[in-house]
C-alpha cells in the first residue's frame, strides 16, 4: 500500500505551525462585543455652543442607527434615523432642525440652549438583526454675563459707615468669588460674606479697605470676572471733628442760656448777678501734614487754648460739662 501523496509543494504547511494554530485555538476566546457609549462633547456647554454626543463602540456590519429624547424607545421622541447603505436620514417628530448625524452614529446639536438639557438614547441594529442601545447626556448652562460690582452707600466714613458690595446681576447655577488687590479675602472679621457669596459688607470701613474689588461668577461652563471696583473713603481730618464736637458744646451753651432766659421771663427773679458762659478747648500742638495716600489733612496747627466766652446777665448755678474729643482734645463748659 502506497503511502498518501503528500501536498503539493505550494501548499505544504510546517507541521511546526500548525502545532503552534492549534495550540493557540485551544486557549484563545472570541471577546465578546464592546458595549455601545455615547460621550459628550464637552461635557458641560454653555448656551449657544455646538455639542456632539460621540459614538464608542459602534457594532459592524450596521444597518442603521436611530436617535431618541429621553433614556427611552419611543417614537415620539424620535430624532434622527439613519439608514447605512443608502445614507438616508429621516427626520423625527423630535427633531428641532439643529441635529445632524453622522455615519458613525454621532449626533451633533448646534447651537444648544437651556431646554436641550436631558438625556439621549442611540439604538443601532446590524444586517443579522442584532440591536443595542446606549444612553448620554447634555448638560447646558447659561453663558455668563460680564458681572458688575454695585454699593449701597457711594462715600463711605472711615469708621462710621458700613458698606455693602453686590455682585450683579444674580444667575443660577453660579458661584461667586470674591477678590481684593488680586487676591482672595483676607480673614477679617470686619468682613463679612452672604450665604451665596453674592453680596460682601465691610463693616466699619477704614481707608485701607479702598481696594479695588473684583467679583467673578462661575458655573460648569464658564467664568467671568468684573472690572476692578475701588471705594472712595472719606476721612475726616482731627480738625474736622474737632470743629463738630465744638459746634455741639456751643448749641449747647446757647440752648442753657436760651433756657435760662425763659425762666427769667416766667418767674421775674433776678438777682442782679452777671454770669459767664465759658467754653474751653484745648490740645497739643499738632503739625499740619497731608495724608499721602488719600490727599486729606490730618492734622491743624491750634493753640493748645481757645475759648469761647459767652456772657449772661442771669442767675445760674455753677456748674460745668466736658467732652473728650480723643487724640489728646478736651472742650469744657463752664458756668460761673
Amino acid at each position: 500500500m502506497e503511502p498518501p501523496s503528500a501536498p503539493s509543494r505550494g501548499t505544504r504547511v510546517p507541521w511546526q505551525k500548525l502545532l503552534l494554530a492549534v495550540s493557540l485555538l485551544t486557549f484563545w476566546n472570541p471577546p465578546t462585543t464592546a458595549q455601545l457609549t455615547v460621550e459628550s462633547v464637552p461635557p458641560d456647554a454653555a448656551e449657544g455652543k455646538d455639542v456632539l454626543l460621540r459614538v464608542h463602540s459602534l457594532p459592524g456590519d450596521l444597518l442603521g442607527c436611530n436617535w431618541f429624547r429621553g433614556e427611552t424607545v419611543n417614537a415620539s421622541h424620535n430624532i434622527l434615523l439613519y439608514v447605512v447603505d443608502t445614507q438616508v436620514t429621516i427626520p423625527g417628530p423630535a427633531h428641532s432642525g439643529r441635529e445632524t448625524i453622522y455615519p458613525n452614529g454621532s449626533l451633533l446639536f448646534q447651537r444648544v440652549t437651556l431646554k436641550d438639557t436631558g438625556n439621549y438614547t442611540l439604538q443601532t441594529m446590524t444586517k443579522n438583526a442584532q440591536v443595542e442601545q446606549g444612553t448620554g447626556q447634555i448638560r447646558v448652562f447659561q453663558d455668563l454675563p460680564k458681572p458688575i460690582i454695585t454699593r449701597k452707600i457711594s462715600d463711605p466714613v472711615e469708621n462710621a459707615n458700613s458698606v455693602v458690595l453686590t455682585c450683579e446681576p444674580q444667575t443660577q447655577s453660579t458661584s461667586y468669588l470674591w477678590s481684593v488687590n488680586r487676591k482672595s479675602l483676607p480673614a477679617s472679621a470686619r468682613l463679612e460674606l452672604s450665604l451665596d457669596n453674592r453680596t460682601l459688607t465691610i463693616h466699619r470701613v477704614t481707608r485701607h479697605d479702598t481696594g479695588p474689588y473684583e467679583c467673578e461668577t462661575r458655573n460648569p461652563a464658564s467664568a467671568v470676572r468684573s472690572d476692578p471696583f475701588t471705594l472712595n473713603v472719606l476721612c475726616l481730618p482731627v480738625g474736622s471733628i474737632t470743629g463738630i464736637a465744638v459746634g455741639v458744646l456751643v448749641v449747647l451753651a446757647l440752648t442753657v442760656a436760651l433756657g435760662c432766659l425763659l425762666l427769667h421771663t416766667r418767674t421775674g427773679r433776678y438777682d442782679g448777678i452777671s454770669h459767664t458762659l465759658i467754653l474751653s478747648c484745648s490740645r497739643p500742638l499738632a503739625r499740619r501734614r497731608p495724608h499721602t495716600d488719600l490727599g486729606f489733612w490730618t492734622g491743624y496747627s491750634r493753640p493748645p487754648n481757645y475759648p469761647l466766652e459767652f456772657p449772661v446777665s442771669f442767675p445760674l448755678a455753677p456748674s460745668s460739662a466736658a467732652v473728650d474729643l480723643g487724640a489728646s482734645f478736651t472742650c469744657t463748659l463752664v458756668i460761673h
